[in-house]
């Protein structure tokens, strides 16, 4: 189940944060709760894709990309994703998220997102995201535009660049 209680708390919780720029970083705190873990006791992979998007709607928010996306009655939508897990999150265990844009294509936003607990990182993840109309993909640069970025597109970094590389040579739609 979505946790739309723990979303509307962060809403709540940065209703009045300072507004952030497009690159700067959100952080927010979080706890694993019973209702994330899985059968080993700790926080469900597929909960912790969940957990990110309430750092990148947050981020939103204070950047004023949610409000830019209602007025022009745009969506926002994922197109790709690469996680690394390399610490467990336990039950109770807290732990900080930083949510940042790290920069854009014509098409995408690239988004990066880290859970860190104890100064050791746990997770991270890249995102492709896409802003969309009626007609498709709105481009990036009316996006940055709209949002008062109008020169925002920095360079996109080795890692990143070699991941949207990798992604062009999958095939698609897949075979099986």
């Amino acid at each position: 189940m979505y946790p739309i209680a723990r979303l509307t708390n962060e809403f709540f919780k940065f209703r009045n944060a300072p507004k952030l720029a497009i690159d700067d970083v959100h952080i927010s705190t979080h706890i694993c709760w019973p209702i994330d873990i899985d059968i080993f006791g700790e926080l469900n992979n597929g909960r912790t894709l969940t957990l990110y998007d309430l750092g990148r709607l947050v981020l939103g928010k204070r950047t004023g990309l949610m409000s830019v996306v209602r007025k022009n009655g745009w969506g926002m939508t994922m197109a790709g994703a690469s996680v690394r897990y390399r610490r467990r999150v336990k039950m109770f265990q807290k732990f900080t998220m930083k949510t940042s844009a790290i920069g854009r294509d014509d098409k995408f936003m690239y988004l990066n997102q880290t859970m860190w607990s104890n100064g050791e990182a746990m997770s991270s993840i890249l995102y492709r995201s896409a802003i969309t109309d009626k007609n498709g993909i709105v481009p990036t640069q009316l996006v940055a535009d709209a949002l008062g970025y109008p020169d925002w597109n920095p360079d996109l970094p080795e890692w990143v660049t070699n991941w949207i590389k990798a992604e062009d040579t999958r095939i698609w739609p897949p075979n099986s």
